[in-house]
């Protein structure tokens, strides 16, 4: 049984990110006319929309609730991310920048965090720590997934 505080790692989670991230794979094995002719342009560009397809299915899992999420759905253009904007106003939702000091040490480091996670570069120190907490759980699951996935395929 799945407790009320249920995290990215439960299992509903997953079997949401593995039947959209199947189902972006049998979208692409569709589209493909010719798959004994891949060059090895066609095999990078069909890696690469794997990829894609990986990140994409993991951002839709998790929802809108993550920026990290936010950030990959927006950068994607996905059709999920519209059609839930839309019929809602934002009208005077404007958000200000801070701009804050650290130390230099950690100015480095959190630069180097901040181009790691998906839409790290407007967020503030605790956010961004708490943001790149929950992106390694999702990538971790992710991996799993598709090790799964992986497995059960070359049975």
């Amino acid at each position: 049984m799945i407790s009320k505080g249920a995290t990215w790692n439960s299992n509903s989670c997953r079997i949401k990110f593995a039947r959209r991230f199947v189902s972006a794979l049998l979208h692409m094995r569709n589209r493909n006319t010719r798959p004994g002719s891949l060059t090895i342009e066609g095999v990078r560009t069909h890696t690469q929309r794997i990829k894609i397809a990986a990140y994409l299915s993991m951002a839709q899992a998790v929802g809108s609730r993550r920026a990290w999420s936010r950030a990959v759905l927006s950068k994607h253009g996905s059709r999920a991310r519209r059609h839930s904007r839309m019929g809602r106003s934002s009208v005077g939702l404007k958000k200000t920048r801070v701009i804050r000091s650290y130390p230099p040490g950690e100015l480095g480091q959190a630069k180097k965090l901040r181009q790691l996670v998906p839409g790290g570069k407007t967020m503030d120190m605790c956010s961004l720590l708490e943001e790149t907490a929950h992106y390694i759980k999702c990538l971790a699951t992710q991996v799993k997934v598709m090790q799964t996935l992986a497995d059960n395929f070359s049975k």
